[in-house]
């Protein structure tokens, strides 16, 4: 491990690299491009001070096995992007608070003021720049305690990615063993060239999920996101504690007796948070109601992606009904077409999907073509992504797991997020939601608690915790 360093003031800022160099170039796969170079800030709160040293000498060892995190995206003769890993290293910002830690939990996030925690990148200053794909702030609470704050390029690894490298990190750090990862990119493009005859030649036109958008289409997209930013989407968080949601699946269960349909405590979550939704958007009876379910396909294609595989492996399907019908159906039967909604992501079907995006890139409209669940998030569709599986409260790194986790407040409305609790919480689930504000007013109204906490014991339903972006 290499690291240089700057000073100024209470803040002083590294360049941590692993120390060698491949010089190779991983050209990143459609998925990786589907996404764009956005970045993902996420923040870990400990209540022990972790020693910054430490944490750069134990963040240049596991680089070693992550090359792409240290290198430096590059645009490739054809347009599309490639990652040299020439270890030009990872941007780590030591700081000083001159405040005590806060009290974060479900009942006060660290949405607000986040970025104070965070070492920004610029996504549109990333190709051909010397702009790093992972970002580190530490930072030193006043009496003790630590912020881990980090942001990573989303276009070198999905949210699997990004968790299983922190989780290598903190084992590194504590000298624990862990599986290396798989960089081989090209096991995206053979998925597509194993496609049917007839996507192959053209008979696949992305399906429902993903759409070739049309001239300004996407401007508007990134024009209402960047609005949302700005204050007109608020974040709600709120907690569902182990208790209640095995009240929840029980409930789902109920409906489904005697049909030999089963249903996951995720699965009702889902559900209960879909019919709320539903009814606070109150839209006419008629009217199409989608869910959009995010879902990493390394599981659904067998041995043609290796679980091990580090990169961008996520699809999504969109299982849809009347407003009446999401209204009035009751909730195991709405969990029960969630669970069919997973279902859908065959091995044909991904293998599909990946070819039709190959045959975009190479006909050179990728730029063009999004998620239909992403361009109707302002419209019909609430996206559901899960990562309550995912380690927020394992990454240790000797001061033991972080008291809280968060990221910053979701721009674009309509989006959901279900976390994990920490240990102690007993398999509960914080919940983000993304609203337009006109929603956020009507959910000030005492009833909305209860309506979100149905399940929940007299008392002890957790409140709504309102942030708004920007």
């Amino acid at each position: 491990m290499t690291a240089s360093a700057t000073e100024s003031g209470a803040k002083r800022s590294f360049t941590v690299c692993a120390g060698e160099a491949s010089g190779d170039r991983i050209r990143l796969s459609v998925y990786d491009m589907l996404i764009g170079t956005v970045y993902t800030p996420r923040a870990f709160f400990y209540r022990e001070t972790l020693d910054g040293e430490a944490l750069r000498a134990s963040l240049g060892r596991t680089l070693r096995n992550f090359p792409v995190l240290s290198g430096r995206m590059k645009k490739d003769p054809d347009g599309g992007l490639s990652v040299l890993c020439d270890d030009s290293g990872v941007r780590f910002v030591e700081a000083q608070a001159s405040v005590p830690m806060p009290d974060y939990g479900p009942r006060r996030t660290a949405k607000k003021g986040l970025d104070r925690y965070l070492s920004h990148a610029m996504p549109f200053w990333v190709v051909d720049r010397d702009t790093p794909l992972f970002t580190v702030k530490l930072t030193h609470m006043k009496g003790g305690g630590s912020i881990l704050g980090l942001t990573m390029n989303h276009a070198v690894g999905d949210g699997s990615s990004y968790m299983s490298f922190l989780e290598a990190w903190s084992h590194e750090h504590r000298g624990l063993g862990y599986a290396k990862p798989n960089h081989d990119r090209g096991v995206i493009d053979a998925l597509g060239a194993s496609a049917s005859g007839d996507t192959l030649t053209g008979g696949l036109t992305g399906g429902a999920h993903l759409t070739v958008t049309g001239r300004g289409q996407k401007t508007a997209f990134v024009g209402r996101a960047l609005r949302g930013s700005l204050g007109s989407v608020t974040t709600v968080t709120t907690r569902f504690t182990t208790a209640e949601l095995t009240a929840m699946k029980d409930a789902a269960m109920a409906d489904l007796a005697g049909t030999d349909r089963w249903v996951s405590t995720n699965d009702a979550l889902t559900a209960h948070l879909w019919k709320v939704l539903g009814a606070l958007r109150d839209r006419p009876d008629t009217s199409e109601e989608r869910l959009g379910l995010i879902a990493d396909f390394r599981s659904f294609v067998g041995a043609a992606v290796p679980d091990d595989y580090w990169g961008n492996a996520v699809t999504n399907t969109r299982p849809g009904m009347t407003a009446a019908e999401l209204r009035s159906r009751p909730l195991g039967e709405i969990a029960a077409a969630i669970r069919a909604g997973y279902a859908e992501n065959t091995e044909e079907r991904i293998r599909e999907e990946a070819a039709f995006l190959c045959a975009e890139r190479d006909a050179g409209r990728l730029k063009r073509v999004m998620t239909t669940m992403g361009l109707d998030a302002f419209d019909n569709t609430i996206a559901i992504n899960n990562w309550s599986k995912l380690p927020f409260y394992r990454i240790d790194f000797g001061q033991g797991a972080p008291f809280w986790y968060d990221f910053s407040p979701i721009p674009i409305p309509w989006t959901v997020h279900i976390a994990p609790t920490p240990a102690d919480q007993g398999g509960g689930r914080d919940v983000h939601i993304a609203l337009p504000r006109t929603q956020v007013q009507a959910l000030q109204e005492p009833s909305w608690v209860g309506r979100f906490h149905r399940y929940a014991d007299s008392g002890q339903a957790f409140p709504l915790t309102f942030v708004a972006a920007g």
